[in-house]
C-alpha cells in the first residue's frame, strides 16, 4: 500500500486490519519486536514497517490538516501521533481549511511529550533552497516579505530567512528602516553561504541596475530644450541635483531665477517636483545641464521699451556695497544707484547711511546696457539740482557768510547754504602767514567770512578764499619795511632752521638759527620759545617770494658791520632760499674779523 493510500485508510479500518489496539475512539500502533516482525506475516505489519523507513526526522512529508486552532494546525501525516504547526508560519492563515495537503518537514518522530514535531516553514525553506541556489547562480531577483528589523539591516522571507543590509535597501539609505516590516519587496540576491545556509540580498544593487537601464534610455531620448520633470535629489552652495527618474542632472544656481538668489534652497528644497528645461546633453561625460528660469521670458530682452531712460520707477533694495545700492524693480531686474547719485548737496561716505536692504525706493533711470544687463539708477534726480543755480547765485566776488563743517590738510570746507559747501585752501587763507594746516586758524564749527574765488557747477564745487577779503600788505611793504629797519615782534612758531616772527599786519618774518646769537646756537628750542618778544633788524626783504628776512643779532651792529653785511645780502640771487642768509652773514663776519687783523698788523 503506498503512503497516499496508507494517508487515505481510516484509524479504525487501520486498527481492525493491523490487529493493534485501540484507546477510546483512538488507537495508536504498537512498534512490533524483530521476533514478532519475524514470525509474524500479516500485510499491515509490513505496511507499518515501510511507513516507520519512509518517515525520517529532516525529511520534507506530505500531510493533511485536521483540525485548525486558534494557534496552530493539527497535521496528520500518517503517523502514530499528529504534529501541531504554529499558525504564524503559514503566510497567509486565513488561506489553509481542514483537509488541505500540505508539505511539512519532520524535524523529530517524537518529543517529550510523545508527539511528533513538524514545521510548514522550514520545509518551505528546504523547498526553496535549491531555487535560491538556481536563482543565484543565474543573478536573478527574489520578491519576499520584510519580517523585521535586526542590527545593520532587516530579515527578509524569500522562502528562506535572508538578510538585507540597511546600505543596501535604497540608492540612498532610508532615515527608518522600520517603515519597510510588512512590505513586500523585489530584491537581488548577492551571496550565499550553503554551509551555513546565509542569503545576502541588495535592494539597492537593483535599483540601481534598473536606473541604469532608465538612464540610457533617458540620455538617448534627451534633447536640449525639451521640458522634463524631476525631483531635487541634493541641494549644494553651486546647485541642486534634479533626478529625472534614474538620470541626474544640474540645475545651476545661475539658472534657477533671473533674479538674485544667494543660495538655491531660496528657491527649491529637497523632495521638491520641477519642471525644468534641458539647456545641454553631454554624452560622453554623462552630463546634463537644466534650467528653471529657461521656463519664463528673459525680462532683458525686452528692457529698453519697459525702462526708457528717464522713466521714474519704484523697487526694493536688495543688496547694499560700499559703491552704491542695488534695487530689483522686477524679478531678474536689478539697477544700481551709485552712491554719488543718492544726493545733490549730501556728501554721503556710505550709502548704507542712508538705505537699508529692505527699503522701496524711487529713483529715475539714468541709462541701461541690455548686453551687460546694468541699469543706472539716480534718487536725486527725483528733486531739482541746486547746483544749476549756484553759478547764478555765487558770482566771483560775492562775500558769503558759512560754518566751518570739515577740514582737511588741504583746506576747509565752509557750509554757505544747506547742502552747498564751499573749500577754502590753505593757500588762500592769508596773505601773509605760511598755513601748513587750517587748524592753525580755524576749527569745525567756526562761523567765517569769506570770498567766492570760483564756481565750477559741472564738478559741484566752490573755491573761497579768507585773505581775499582784506588788501594784499606785501604790495605796500615797501613803503613799511626797509632793510636795516628795527622791528618787535612775537616769535608764533619754532622749526629746527630757525623761527617765525609776527610783526605787523600779521606778516611773519624769519630769523634763521644762526642769526639769533654771537655764539653758535646748537638747536632754537635753547634760546627762543613760542610767544617770546623779539627785537630784530631787517636784513631782505624779497616781494616776489613774500619773505622778510630778521637777525636779532644785527639788532646790535654798528653802521659799519651793518653795512659789510648788506653787501653780503646783495650778492644773494633772486629766489635764494632765506636759510642761506645765515652763510651770508657768517661770510660777512668773516671778512670782518679778517679785515681788523690785517689793520692791526699794519
Amino acid at each position: 500500500m503506498s503512503q497516499k493510500e496508507l494517508n487515505n485508510v481510516d484509524r479504525k479500518s487501520y486498527h481492525r486490519l493491523s490487529g493493534t489496539p485501540r484507546c477510546g475512539a483512538w488507537s495508536f500502533p504498537r512498534m512490533p519486536t524483530d521476533k514478532e516482525k519475524s514470525k509474524s506475516s500479516h500485510p499491515m505489519h509490513e505496511l507499518f514497517a515501510k511507513t516507520a523507513q519512509a518517515i525520517a526526522e529532516g525529511s520534507v512529508v506530505k500531510g493533511r490538516i485536521i483540525e485548525i486552532r486558534p494557534d496552530a494546525a493539527v497535521v496528520d501525516i500518517g503517523y502514530k501521533s499528529e504534529g501541531n504547526i504554529p499558525m504564524h508560519e503559514f503566510p497567509d492563515p486565513a488561506a489553509i481549511h481542514v483537509g488541505d495537503e500540505i508539505e511539512v518537514l519532520l524535524e523529530k518522530l517524537e518529543n517529550e511529550e510523545g508527539t511528533v514535531v513538524l514545521s510548514f516553514e522550514k520545509a518551505e525553506a528546504k523547498k526553496n533552497w535549491d531555487r535560491i541556489i538556481v536563482i543565484c547562480n543565474e543573478g536573478g531577483t527574489v520578491s519576499g516579505k520584510v519580517k523585521a528589523v535586526v542590527k545593520g539591516g532587516m530579515i527578509v522571507n524569500i522562502g528562506v530567512e535572508a538578510f538585507l543590509p540597511a546600505s543596501q535597501v535604497d540608492v540612498i539609505p532610508p532615515r527608518n528602516i522600520q517603515e519597510f516590516v510588512g512590505q513586500t519587496i523585489e530584491c537581488k540576491v548577492v551571496k550565499i553561504n550553503q554551509d551555513r545556509r546565509n542569503i545576502v540580498l541588495s535592494r539597492r544593487e537593483l535599483i540601481e541596475q534598473q536606473r541604469n537601464e532608465k538612464r540610457k534610455k533617458l540620455f538617448a531620448e534627451l534633447q536640449p530644450g525639451m521640458v522634463v520633470h524631476g525631483q531635487v535629489k541634493n541641494i549644494t552652495d553651486f546647485g541642486a541635483f534634479i533626478d529625472l527618474d534614474g538620470l541626474d542632472g544640474l540645475l545651476h544656481i545661475t539658472d534657477m531665477s533671473w533674479g538674485r538668489i544667494n543660495h538655491p534652497n531660496e528657491v527649491c528644497k529637497v523632495g521638491d517636483m520641477l519642471e525644468v528645461v534641458v539647456l545641454d546633453v553631454n554624452r560622453e561625460k554623462e552630463r546634463v545641464s537644466l534650467g528653471l528660469k529657461q521656463r519664463t521670458p528673459d525680462p532683458w530682452d525686452s528692457i529698453e521699451n519697459k525702462y526708457p531712460v528717464g522713466m521714474k520707477v519704484k523697487g526694493k533694495v536688495v543688496n547694499i556695497v560700499p559703491y552704491g545700492a542695488f534695487v530689483e524693480l522686477e524679478e531678474g531686474v536689478e539697477g544700481l544707484v551709485h552712491v554719488s547719485e543718492l544726493s545733490w548737496t549730501k556728501r554721503i561716505a556710505r550709502p548704507s547711511d542712508v538705505l537699508a536692504v529692505g527699503d522701496v525706493v524711487e529713483a529715475v533711470v539714468l541709462q541701461i546696457s541690455r548686453d551687460d544687463k546694468k541699469i543706472s539708477l539716480g534718487i536725486r534726480q527725483l528733486e531739482p539740482n541746486p547746483w544749476s543755480k549756484v553759478a547764478e547765485k555765487y558770482k566771483t566776488g560775492t562775500h558769503v557768510s558759512g560754518v566751518v563743517r570739515n577740514l582737511t590738510s588741504y583746506g576747509a570746507f565752509v557750509e554757505i547754504e544747506e547742502g552747498i559747501d564751499g573749500m577754502v585752501h590753505v593757500s588762500d587763507m592769508s596773505w601773509t602767514r605760511k598755513i601748513n594746516h587750517p587748524s592753525e586758524l580755524l576749527k569745525k564749527g567756526d562761523k567765517v567770512d569769506a570770498v567766492v574765488l570760483e564756481v565750477d557747477g559741472s564738478q559741484q564745487r566752490i573755491s573761497l578764499g579768507l585773505k581775499q577779503l582784506g588788501e594784499d600788505p606785501w604790495k605796500v611793504i615797501a613803503q613799511k619795511y626797509r632793510v636795516g629797519d628795527i622791528v618787535e615782534g612775537k616769535v608764533t612758531k619754532l622749526a629746527s632752521f630757525g623761527a617765525f616772527i609776527q610783526l605787523q599786519d600779521d606778516i611773519d618774518g624769519l630769523v634763521h638759527i644762526s642769526q639769533v646769537s654771537e655764539e653758535h646756537v646748537e638747536k632754537i628750542k635753547s634760546v627762543l620759545k613760542v610767544g617770546d618778544p623779539v627785537r630784530a633788524r631787517v636784513i631782505k626783504i624779497d616781494g616776489n617770494e613774500r619773505r622778510i628776512g630778521l637777525s636779532i643779532k644785527a639788532a646790535n651792529y654798528n653802521a659799519e658791520q651793518l653795512e659789510a653785511a648788506r653787501e653780503e645780502f646783495d650778492k644773494l640771487k633772486p629766489g635764494e632760499d632765506m636759510v642761506g642768509l645765515g652763510e651770508a652773514f657768517e661770510e660777512a663776519e668773516k671778512k670782518q674779523e679778517e679785515e681788523k687783523k690785517d689793520e692791526g698788523k699794519k
